[in-house]
């Protein structure tokens, strides 16, 4: 999940670094709030309660001549995971993200000592040769790099790697960075031309080696990392039943692939090792096979919450518009890799389409994983329930829980670029910026208000562009209250001149609410429209209405209302609208019957809808995302 400063070879922008961007204030600043003072101490607490944490005590002790037996290993083989995603997420609330003000969280002295106990842990797990994983050391020992297809130690380097990675730039202290490094070594050692052949069935170490690379200028690890990447396609895995090698990617060379296809996270995780792997070497190759996979997966695989994977079976992509509502798989960690996926794209292409859905899956289909009290999470993320879906503390296979960690202490520094032009604003939030030609700072209210004001705060020239949503039709543009024509270049505003300490931009979004259609093959949501506001999709749940969900029928001509309130879900802008009632007791227990044209006067109700994230936080209840049309 690592943001790297490091000049990207072929990037046509370059991220800031950990320290120049802190939220100030607003919808983000309560959602990092929520994760360092909530849910990261909580995930500590499920990594004890679940073995994980004592899972690699037991390894350390193994390691020390201390036998264990293998059944005091708890949980899956990949159990390791969880806990580097969640060191990550640590190490980033280690750092100040607020420095510029005062009486700001940090993280619990406990959990600090408790990572570096962890730590402690991890190097005396960690053999002389650098191999380091909890399950081969006491449970199948001299059995490593057995199984490549199901046994997910790659998988589980890759996050480390990223892990340590986060910790040095954070903290700057390299305690696990060296124990990373000595890990990646070893892996360098074993795989590659001349040595063991293989991949993992799980993508995730490639990316980690591209930005180990970056942080170490070793080339070693961008060269294991197009290893592993030029390996994948040929057909070495049998993978899932009947799927075959698709569900691990392994049925397509990376350079042919047209479509996504197959476990959805694994796909799109490979798609930002791609991307990684591009934004270093500038093989067209690569960036144009991502580009067919990405307009494949957006014009017919992907839900208007940005969540993909339509499949519960094997967590994957269906066919193009699969696309079934209640069942929706959606998957929060294949959320979140999309968000992953997207931002190296905008830095690759600097294309606003990428941008744009990043933001869509932010605010919804990532957001909806977590609940408001951080303590309690979505794996799945359905687009309609009838009430029998909850939230839960953790899960068997917590993979969700410590990633939405350490997205959400990274999220601030997916707001802006820079390139030799000037600074490139994708999302909006409360936020100051320091860039190498000066600094800035955001102030907004979004995503409940559209209004964006950008101060500048150091004299410098340069051009200042801001992205223009593709949902927002109508916008204005002042600089220092008088009215700029705004004048859109591939949907950025761009602002070039001699800028002075002061000076103002205010940019004001469209947020009139808007009811969506999907497509007519989209068999699951024919004759229903959705909701949207901003970036924002909404849902209507049981608890906000005076009918059973499932009979209202929304009236799509009539006008939406904005009503902010303050006492759902810590405060929402609620929308209204007009619709009816349907009485399903004129069916009297039939199922099928023959058409009539008879019109009725129905019931009217007002229909109140909340925003998607914030479902399933007053009680496990009914709830849909597409409402039948009147």
């Amino acid at each position: 999940m690592n943001v790297s400063s490091t000049p990207l070879a072929h990037a046509r922008l370059k991220p800031l670094p950990l320290d120049a961007i802190h939220i100030t204030d607003g919808f983000w600043k309560q959602w990092q709030r929520v994760n360092f003072e909530k849910a990261i101490p909580h995930g500590y607490r499920m990594l004890e309660k679940s073995g994980t944490l004592n899972n690699m005590r037991l390894a350390a002790e193994h390691r020390a001549g201390i036998a264990h037996d293998a059944n005091e290993f708890r949980g899956y083989v990949f159990q390791d995971s969880d806990l580097y995603k969640w060191l990550e997420a640590a190490s980033l609330a280690q750092h100040d993200y607020n420095k510029l003000e005062t009486g700001d969280w940090r993280l619990d002295p406990s959990l600090v000592s408790s990572l570096q106990s962890l730590i402690s842990n991890l190097y005396s797990a960690q053999f002389p040769d650098g191999y380091l994983n909890s399950y081969f050391t006491f449970v199948k020992p001299n059995q490593q790099w057995t199984d490549l297809e199901w046994a997910h130690e790659l998988y589980c380097a890759g996050h480390l790697i990223e892990a340590g990675i986060a910790r040095k730039r954070a903290t700057g202290d390299t305690d696990l960075f060296d124990i990373v490094k000595k890990f990646a070594d070893c892996i360098d050692e074993t795989f590659g031309e001349g040595k063991r052949a293989g991949l993992c069935g799980h993508p995730e170490i490639e990316l980690a080696l591209v930005e180990l690379y970056r942080e170490t200028n070793d080339a070693r690890y961008l060269k294991l990392a197009q290893y592993f990447i030029d390996q994948r396609g040929r057909n070495t895995f049998q993978g899932l039943r009947h799927i075959g090698a698709l569900y691990m990617q392994d049925h397509v060379p990376v350079r042919d692939a047209q479509t996504v296809a197959g476990h959805a996270v694994r796909q799109l995780y490979l798609c930002a090792g791609i991307a990684d792997l591009y934004l270093e070497t500038g093989e067209r190759a690569l960036l144009d096979a991502l580009t067919r996979q990405w307009d494949d997966m957006t014009r017919g695989k992907m839900y208007l919450t940005g969540g993909v994977g339509a499949r519960e079976y094997g967590e994957m992509f269906g066919d193009a518009y699969e696309l079934p509502t209640k069942e929706a798989y959606c998957e929060t960690c294949a959320a979140i890799a999309s968000m992953m996926w997207n931002w190296r794209m905008l830095l690759a292409t600097n294309e606003v389409r990428y941008a744009d859905l990043f933001e869509r899956v932010m605010y919804n289909g990532f957001l909806s994983g977590i609940a408001l009290d951080g303590e309690h999470f979505f794996y799945e993320n359905p687009l309609r329930s009838d009430g029998n879906v909850k939230r839960e503390e953790w899960f068997a296979c917590a993979c969700c829980p410590p990633n939405v960690m350490r997205t959400l202490a990274l999220i601030g520094n997916f707001c802006a670029t820079t390139n030799e032009a000037g600074v490139q604003i994708h999302q909006y939030m409360n936020v100051v910026l320091k860039t190498e030609t000066g600094d800035w700072r955001l102030e907004t209210g979004y995503p409940s208000d559209g209004n964006v004001r950008v101060i500048c705060e150091s004299d410098m020239e340069c051009e200042l562009s801001l992205r223009i949503p593709r949902w927002s039709t109508h916008n204005a543009l002042r600089v220092n209250g008088t009215v700029v024509e705004l004048e859109t270049r591939d949907g950025h505003a761009n602002i070039k001149r001699t800028w002075r300490a002061g000076d103002v931009v205010e940019l004001e979004l469209d947020m009139t609410p808007r009811f969506i259609q999907s497509h007519p093959y989209v068999d699951a949501t024919r004759g229903c429209v959705a909701i949207e506001r901003g970036p924002l999709v909404y849902c209507i749940e049981q608890v906000d209405q005076s009918a059973d969900v499932n009979d209202l029928r929304v009236n799509a001509d009539a006008e939406l209302r904005a009503v902010w309130d303050a006492t759902v879900c810590g405060g929402v802008m609620i929308l209204e609208a007009e619709g009816t009632v349907f009485d399903a007791r004129e069916w009297d227990g039939k199922l099928y019957r023959e058409t009539r044209n008879e019109k009725k006067d129905l019931p009217r109700a007002t229909i109140r809808a909340i925003p998607y994230y914030a479902w399933n936080n007053r009680r496990a209840d009914k709830m849909r995302v597409w409402i039948p049309m009147k």
